[in-house]
């Protein structure tokens, strides 16, 4: 976990559970790209959690499948996309962190199972199971294999996208967007572009109901 991140422990009324918010330093918005144009915080290869939402609001996380901080807010993600089903896009963008061992792997174990349409099911995967293999100096390239097989993905598919080096190219590039939109650790959301900056899960409950308002 980066240290620029504030961890704040939060009982939500109505959500029955302990979640943690984040706060994150960096620069919001878009940011030139090198051509002068706009940097978008989503593209059109960007990974959507479930079904896009009819709102116009769309919440984008950079997360580290490795990271302490991404497993802790994960619950609350999965509880706003239950709160806000229909109404919100969701999206996850790679953010793998060098001083993860398997941060890379995950992603890129991930990104395979996207290729054959399980990039939500991996992602939930490897929250569910961090415990198991996350802080280990070793690959744990083989449990992910293991968690691809028992998703019933094609295996011989799966092996040859991870092999494949487009396929952490395509890893690598969301992480160059996050660098380049001043993500300097992760968790970080933007919310219709913008860098989500709060204190409390009410507040960022609230930015949200904001946005489907306007």
């Amino acid at each position: 976990m980066s240290t620029n991140l504030k961890i704040i422990a939060a009982l939500v009324a109505g959500f029955g559970l302990v979640i943690a918010v984040f706060l994150a330093f960096g620069r919001s918005g878009s940011e030139p790209s090198a051509d002068g144009g706009a940097l978008p915080v989503v593209r059109e290869d960007s990974h959507r959690l479930g079904e896009p939402g009819e709102g116009g609001v769309t919440l984008v996380e950079f997360l580290d499948f490795e990271c302490e901080a991404c497993a802790a807010a994960y619950p609350f993600v999965e509880q706003l996309r239950e709160d806000h089903a229909g109404q919100v896009t969701f999206v996850a963008r790679y953010m793998p962190l060098p001083g993860h061992p398997n941060a890379e792997n995950a992603a890129v174990a991930v990104e395979a199972a996207a290729q054959q349409g399980a990039f939500e099911a991996m992602y939930q995967r490897m929250y569910e199971t961090q415990p198991q293999w996350s802080h280990q100096q070793e690959s744990q390239a083989a449990v992910f294999r293991g968690f691809a097989e028992g998703l019933g993905l094609d295996m011989a598919t799966y092996d040859a996208a991870v092999a494949d080096p487009a396929t952490l190219e395509r890893v690598l590039s969301d992480r160059d967007d996050g660098l380049a939109l001043g993500v300097q650790g992760t968790p970080t959301f933007f919310l219709d572009g913008e860098l989500v900056e709060v204190e409390t899960a009410e507040e960022f409950v609230e930015l949200i109901e904001a946005a489907l308002d306007g």
